[in-house]
């Protein structure tokens, strides 16, 4: 069974950063992709970028395309959300994902594991 626990959520202001963990149970190693996804209030679950564990291929949504970065340190299980330039279209709750099975990591529907989510809130 794969836990996830993200970390490092918060309030700032536009133009700012963060960085979100999330801490993986011993069974991490085992899955296939990773990703981050968000949801605003009143909009679907999007995911925001994914890494994939056997050749560290990267995957980005375009909004956050040269602003986010995805990394993951196996040596620890945790995976990484680097943030820089937020504006207010990026608040919302960011969930850590997994999958176990081959597949992509780019819809909700082909998640097998979630964490309980952080919030990152930016104000203008």
């Amino acid at each position: 069974q794969v836990q996830l626990v993200e970390s490092g959520g918060g309030s700032v202001q536009a133009g700012g950063s963060l960085r979100l963990s999330c801490a993986g149970s011993a069974y991490t190693y085992s899955t296939y992709c990773m990703a981050w996804f968000r949801q605003a209030p009143g909009k679907e679950r999007e995911v925001v970028a994914a890494i994939y564990g056997r050749d560290g291929r990267t995957y980005y949504t375009d909004s956050v395309q040269g602003r986010f970065t995805i990394s993951q340190d196996n040596a620890v299980n945790t995976l990484y959300l680097q943030m820089h330039s937020l504006n207010p279209e990026d608040t919302a709750m960011y969930y850590c994902a997994a999958r176990s099975r081959a597949g992509y990591c780019s819809s909700s529907s082909a998640i097998d594991y979630w964490g309980q989510g952080t919030q990152v809130t930016v104000s203008s």
